[in-house]
């Protein structure tokens, strides 16, 4: 796979009405939406209104978006799976949820689930959202119920098994993101939070994990350890990959000159007490530096960081799981293998 570990494939079944949905209009007119909608997302700033106020705005949002959301969200949640094999999600909410990349995701990773919640505020990305789910292969995503709302701490969330929320909390003031990461996870559940694999995002998703600690919660992925997070912001950031294959329409309406794109984010997923996790004791935190008879990792431990670790030859099987390793990877220190 190159330099990625992981390789996530859109849905035949979501590509295929994604596809559909976007060829309703002509491509010349979803690129300049989708050259809006992108400069808006560069620029970082919270929403202060919805800035999808269109048919034509909410399938090049879909275009421009879902497949990446989906990417990330996927990766995050099959981390999730290996990390908590016990854990067997029923229900799931995903708040702030757009056209539903992340319940999509969800049902791949859990053929357990079978109810999903999706709360939006935007009434066309609801709509997209319902249409694109009818054709789906997993009843979950099918039969999914899309409820228009806010984000809103002061009204009570129903509960859930797992609860989502993908590329959101940069949208909110910050004076509200502790509190709302409280109200995701009153609903009970696990709750998995996404943001762009940026040194802001990364900031975002480190506070949002120390409320969640703050509250009990045991962390399932991606760190090893429920200690205080050892990277800090302003000196480093923690955030990982994943590479999608674009499909024709998706290349050319972001004007994309590569069949791929590489989805960078951050990401942490906590659990209430109770929910069992079987860490590794490790994750690979960049690119294995893979040299003539050694490889250096740099990793997060339960100890804390670990720079620059160094596998070589004469570790034998150690050394070969250290040739195969990629960044974001699971790490058992004490063997040296990759856990799977």
């Amino acid at each position: 796979m190159g330099e990625f570990s992981v390789v996530a494939h859109l849905p035949d079944d979501l590509r295929t009405a994604l596809d559909h949905e976007l060829g309703r209009f002509p491509e010349s007119r979803l690129a300049q939406a989708v050259d809006k909608l992108s400069s808006r997302y560069r620029s970082g700033e919270a929403a202060t209104s919805p800035i999808l106020t269109s048919e034509l705005d909410v399938a090049a949002y879909a275009g421009y978006r879902m497949p990446a959301t989906y990417s990330a969200v996927s990766s995050v949640l099959s981390e999730v799976a290996a990390a908590a094999p016990e854990f067997a999600p029923r229900t799931q909410l995903d708040v702030g949820g757009g056209t539903g990349a992340a319940i999509w995701a969800a049902a791949r990773a859990w053929p357990t689930l079978e109810k999903c919640t999706v709360v939006e505020q935007v009434a066309g990305a609801l709509t997209l959202g319902r249409k694109l789910a009818a054709s789906a292969a997993d009843a979950a995503v099918r039969g999914a119920t899309w409820q228009r709302g806010l984000i809103d701490p002061s009204s009570p969330l129903p509960a859930a098994d797992l609860v989502t929320l993908s590329y959101v909390l940069g949208e909110l003031p910050e004076r509200t993101r502790d509190e709302v990461v409280r109200w995701l996870a009153a609903s009970g559940g696990a709750v998995a939070l996404i943001e762009p694999g940026t040194p802001a995002g990364f900031a975002r998703v480190r506070a949002a994990r120390d409320v969640l600690r703050g509250l009990g919660h045991t962390v399932l992925a991606p760190c090893p350890h429920d200690d205080e997070c050892p990277v800090k912001p302003g000196e480093d950031w923690c955030h990982f990959a994943a590479r999608l294959p674009r499909s024709g329409v998706h290349r050319r309406i972001k004007a994309g000159t590569l069949g791929f794109e590489d989805e960078k984010f951050s990401y942490v997923v906590a659990a209430p007490a109770g929910v069992a996790a079987d860490r590794a004791d490790a994750r690979i935190l960049r690119h294995p530096r893979k040299h003539k008879g050694f490889v250096q990792l740099d990793l997060c431990t339960v100890d804390g960081l670990a720079s620059g670790v160094t596998v070589s030859k004469r570790h034998g099987p150690r050394y070969r799981a250290a040739r195969d390793a990629e960044w974001g990877d699971a790490w058992t220190t004490n063997t040296g293998t990759t856990k799977e």
